[in-house]
């Protein structure tokens, strides 16, 4: 039996960490030593398995109801930074993955592991994560702040007040729903459910980037951002459509900091519009009745459509300091769920909370605990195509008794060495793939993360 592979992971600043305001340094943040270089690296290794479990029935994109063991999944990123102008940098992150997700990332709307992509081939390989201009633009007679050298953040001194412009390749994650305590599967929750809102069908090719602009307001007291990026031509596919102005995914975001009780919190409002070729379901099931089946293909991926489909909704997320320990945070998100998933995961409505817990309670101050719960619901078009037996291209099991997917996740992360943690993660999953007649599932896993 393989080594089950060590874990991860510091409480890493997430890719888009915000210099935040402190009166104590802006005066001085106009001396900051810049330096033109930032150079990280991370390494995240996770090694997940599941126990049998009841099924009455599995279809093309089950879960496996037999164990499965030692299931592997491997990543390797570079993060380069470049200071170019005044208030301009360059990133550039080359990346590795290799391996494959519990049946092959097919079975659960929530997927148990973030780190896995929705590739057949699990064999390694090298591309461009990130490649993208960054401009900062000072609004009015702002002061500055002290902005740390960290992943994709060259040092330097950035203005308080601010139009931040990012333009190339990303994921929109980077920007958006960055809360606090669920949003980074290299440290915290793995399921993809609490890694941002479910619902938000955001534009990504299969590996979770697209091209796109993204725009960010930072003014005292509250931020705004918004983007247009690519969306991908074929669902869950790897090339993006070159047509923007026809196919794209328009987001926009508000947040919010605020403080309770002294400790700190934000709030985040989301709205995104996305059109892309995706089909109706409740079209297409019409078109089934009167024996014509031909878009089925559209759904899963595996054929090009010429439809012109339009999807939105909404995302509310927000996370809260109870004290210097411990953390909590809850999320809500909802789309029309008219037309099919295209790039994210069949989730039509999610809520989710949970909660995060420092290791200065029991004096080990790198260590993390963490418990979160979520739910998982799909619209009535979308019940109505997986009970005639279709499948998306994550889930189907040619029959369907709705019932919404339920998650419970915990995990403890561990700093065994600085710049080395393994994590221990479980995850007991209710009606996979919002279907009464399967499971419930035992999921374990085992994460090692090296980052510096």
């Amino acid at each position: 039996m393989r080594k089950r592979i060590l874990v991860l992971l510091l409480a890493v600043p997430s890719l888009t960490a915000r210099a935040q305001y402190n009166p104590d340094i802006a005066a001085r943040a106009s001396f900051a030593n810049p330096s033109p270089w930032s150079v990280h690296f991370q390494l995240t290794a996770i090694d997940m398995g599941h126990f049998a479990f009841p099924a009455k029935y599995s279809g093309p994109n089950s879960m496996v109801d037999t164990p499965e063991h030692n299931v592997t999944s491997l990543t390797t990123s570079f993060f380069l930074g470049r200071k170019l102008w005044k208030g301009a940098a360059a990133y550039f992150n080359p990346e590795v993955s290799g391996g494959r997700g519990l049946s092959h990332a097919t079975g659960m709307a929530g997927f148990p592991n973030g780190e896995t992509f929705r590739i057949g081939d699990p064999s390694p390989v090298i591309y461009t994560a990130r490649l993208f201009l960054q401009q900062n633009i000072p609004l009015g007679h702002t002061g500055y702040i002290i902005q740390d050298d960290d992943v994709n953040q060259v040092r330097d001194s950035i203005p308080i007040q601010r139009l931040t412009i990012s333009a190339g390749k990303f994921s929109l994650d980077d920007f958006f729903d960055d809360n606090e305590f669920s949003h980074d599967a290299r440290s915290q929750f793995l399921n993809w459910s609490l890694m941002s809102n479910g619902a938000w069908d955001y534009p990504a090719n299969t590996r979770g980037y697209t091209f796109g602009l993204v725009a960010e307001l930072f003014l005292k007291g509250f931020a705004v951002r918004g983007s247009i990026a690519m969306e991908p031509r074929q669902a869950n596919g790897p090339d993006m459509d070159q047509n923007i102005l026809k196919y794209h995914g328009l987001t926009l975001e508000a947040e919010k900091p605020f403080t309770i009780g002294g400790q700190p919190g934000t709030v985040r409002l989301l709205g995104f519009y996305n059109l892309t070729r995706a089909v109706g379901y409740n079209e297409f099931l019409q078109q089934a009745k009167q024996g014509d089946s031909t878009n089925a293909g559209v759904f899963t991926g595996e054929t090009l459509s010429h439809e012109h489909g339009g999807k939105y909704g909404w995302g509310l997320s927000a996370n809260q300091h109870i004290s210097d320990n411990v953390g909590v945070f809850v999320r809500a998100s909802w789309n029309d769920g008219k037309t099919n998933t295209w790039a994210f995961t069949e989730i039509d409505n999610s809520v989710s909370a949970g909660l995060q817990l420092f290791g200065k309670l029991w004096k080990r101050p790198y260590d993390l605990l963490g418990a979160a719960g979520v739910l998982n619901g799909i619209s009535s078009g979308h019940q109505a195509f997986l009970k005639a037996g279709f499948t998306g291209f994550m889930i189907g099991d040619g029959n369907l008794d709705y019932g919404h997917e339920g998650v419970f996740e915990a995990y403890y992360l561990c700093r065994l060495f600085p710049h080395v943690f393994l994590s221990a993660d479980y995850q007991w999953a209710h009606n996979p793939a919002y279907n009464k007649d399967r499971g419930p599932v035992n999921i374990y896993a085992f994460r090692g993360h090296i980052e510096f």
